[in-house]
């Protein structure tokens, strides 16, 4: 028997004020992003904005539907729509945020696990980790250098990826 252990590490500041100006600029575009959330089912909004290498920014956000399941988080519409319009721009950073009118946000939400495993792929098909900025608006702000500290486990195949 082999016993193992994870460790994650992630930086914590304690208010927006703390970080430096391009992180303050992402996370001020997810902010942004939140208005473009077609959530009216949970009333739960969630920003998303992706810093390409180029410097370009794509904003997402979460898009409810009727049908729960087929809706999608904003993570997902964010690395999707990388994927299919700027795939050769690597993904630098990714800040997420969230907002309700329903009660009060005290520390970042986190990203789901459908949206993890599609954020570690994106690392994956760049080939360069991709830092995420989870900001919590008038709170918290956590910062993770990769994916894999936040999904350690992450489903990867590498026998999937070869084509004949």
């Amino acid at each position: 028997m082999t016993e193992h252990e994870i460790k994650i590490a992630f930086t914590e500041y304690n208010a927006f004020d703390e970080l430096v100006q391009a992180d303050k600029n992402l996370c001020l575009e997810a902010e942004k992003a939140l208005a473009t959330s077609h959530s009216p089912y949970s009333k739960f909004r969630v920003g998303v904005a992706l810093q390409l290498q180029s410097g370009k920014i794509l904003h997402a956000s979460n898009q409810e539907n009727v049908a729960y399941p087929s809706g999608l988080c904003a993570e997902r519409v964010a690395i999707f729509n990388w994927g299919a319009n700027h795939k050769n721009d690597p993904v630098i950073s990714m800040a997420v945020t969230a907002q309700t009118d329903e009660f009060e946000l005290l520390k970042p939400i986190t990203s789901c696990g459908s949206c993890l495993q599609v954020m570690a792929e994106c690392e994956k098909m760049q080939n360069q980790s991709l830092r995420v900025l989870l900001y919590c608006i008038n709170g918290p702000v956590w910062v993770i250098n990769n994916i894999q500290s936040m999904l350690p486990f992450m489903f990867f195949e590498e026998r999937l990826t070869h084509t004949a």
